[in-house]
C-alpha cells in the first residue's frame, strides 16, 4: 500500500488501461517502458505478463529509481531512452514485442519547487530531468545568444513574441543574472495577458524545458531505434501532451520517418512500416480528466510494425 501511495503522489499515469491495452501484450513477450516515472504503466504491464515475460524500464531521473519494482521479470535502466538500442544489446535482446512511451513531465517534477519545472513555485531555474547533466535552464537564459533564445521560444514554445522575449532576456541579464523562477516570470510579464497568462507562461517554460533536456532529439532517436528493435507485429503505444510531440508521433506512424515524408509504390499505395491501430486519437474520458486534470492534454496513438526493418 505504501509503494502504491508513493507512486500515485509521484505521478498519476494518464490513459493507463488504454495505453497498455494498445500493446496487445503476449504473456511471454519482451516489452519496454521508456518513461518509467512512478511506475504506473510498468506495473500494469507486469500484471499482464507471464513468468517468462520481461519488462525493461528507462528513466534518467535518479528520483524515479526509488519507484523501481521488485520483480525478477523487471529491469530498471537509469538512462535516457535515446540509448534504447545500446541497452537492449547490452541485455541481449535482439527484438522486442512492444514499447510504451508516456511523454512529457511527471507530476512529481511539476510539484517539486526545487526542480524548477513550474512557474507556480519560487526556486532555482533548473529543469534538468537528469540532475547530473551540465546544462540547466538558468545557463541557457544567461548564455544563449538572442538569436538562439528566439529560436527556442518560437520552435518549442510556439510563442509569437519569441523575438521580443529573447531581446528582453538579453537586456535583463546585462544588469543581473537570471537564476530564479521569479526572475523569468517577471521577465515574461509584458508578454502575458490576463486571459492567457497561464498558457503563455506554460509555453515559455515548456520551451526552456525541452531545450534543457534535448527532448525532441531524444524522442526522434528513440522512435528510430524502436522501429528497428520491434518484431513484426510489435507495437508502439505513445501518449503525447503537446503539439510538437504529437506532430512527431503522427509523422512517424504515418510514414516511418520523422519528417513525415510519405513514399508510394508504383500503384500509389503508401509505403509505411506501420499499421495504425487507432486512426482517431484516443483521449481521456471526462471522468479521468476530472479525477486527473493533468491528463486533459493527453493523446494516445498506437501503431503496429508490419514489415521487417534492417538492423542498424
Amino acid at each position: 500500500m505504501q509503494d502504491y501511495f508513493y507512486m500515485a503522489v509521484y505521478h498519476t499515469p494518464a490513459l493507463l488501461q488504454e495505453s497498455v491495452d494498445g500493446l496487445n501484450i503476449h504473456p511471454d513477450g519482451v516489452y519496454v517502458d521508456v518513461t518509467f516515472g512512478g511506475g504506473g504503466h510498468s506495473r500494469e504491464i507486469l500484471a499482464r505478463l507471464g513468468p517468462k515475460g520481461r519488462l525493461y524500464a528507462f528513466d534518467q531521473d535518479v528520483q524515479a529509481y526509488a519507484n523501481r519494482i521488485d520483480d525478477n521479470r523487471f529491469v530498471f535502466v537509469r538512462s535516457n531512452f535515446r540509448f534504447l538500442k545500446n541497452f537492449l544489446r547490452y541485455y541481449g535482446e535482439e527484438q522486442i514485442d512492444g514499447v510504451l512511451a508516456d511523454l512529457g513531465v511527471s507530476s512529481h517534477h511539476f510539484d517539486d519547487p526545487e526542480r524548477g519545472f513550474s512557474f507556480r513555485f519560487p526556486g532555482d531555474l533548473d529543469m534538468r530531468m537528469n540532475q547530473s547533466a551540465q546544462k540547466n535552464a538558468a545557463q541557457i537564459l544567461n548564455e544563449y545568444s538572442e538569436e538562439q533564445l528566439a529560436r527556442v521560444f518560437f520552435l518549442y514554445g510556439e510563442l509569437k513574441n519569441a523575438n521580443k522575449i529573447a531581446s528582453s532576456i538579453v537586456k535583463y541579464r546585462n544588469e543581473s543574472d537570471i537564476a530564479r523562477v521569479d526572475d523569468f516570470v517577471k521577465l515574461l510579464e509584458p508578454y502575458t495577458y490576463k486571459d492567457r497568462e497561464k498558457k503563455i507562461l506554460a509555453q515559455a517554460f515548456q520551451a526552456l524545458r525541452i531545450e534543457v533536456n534535448n527532448e525532441m532529439e531524444a524522442l526522434a532517436e528513440m522512435f528510430t531505434q524502436s522501429l528497428a528493435a520491434l518484431k513484426n507485429g510489435g507495437r508502439l503505444s505513445v501518449i503525447s501532451y503537446h503539439s510538437l510531440e504529437d506532430r512527431l508521433v503522427k509523422n512517424f506512424f504515418r510514414s516511418g520517418n520523422l519528417e513525415g515524408n510519405v513514399e508510394k509504390d508504383f500503384f500509389g499505395n503508401v509505403i509505411t512500416p506501420f499499421q495504425l491501430i487507432n486512426r482517431k486519437v484516443i483521449i481521456p474520458s471526462e471522468e479521468e480528466q476530472k479525477n486527473n486534470p493533468r491528463s486533459r492534454s493527453a493523446k494516445l496513438r498506437i501503431a503496429e510494425k508490419t514489415v521487417t526493418e534492417q538492423k542498424k
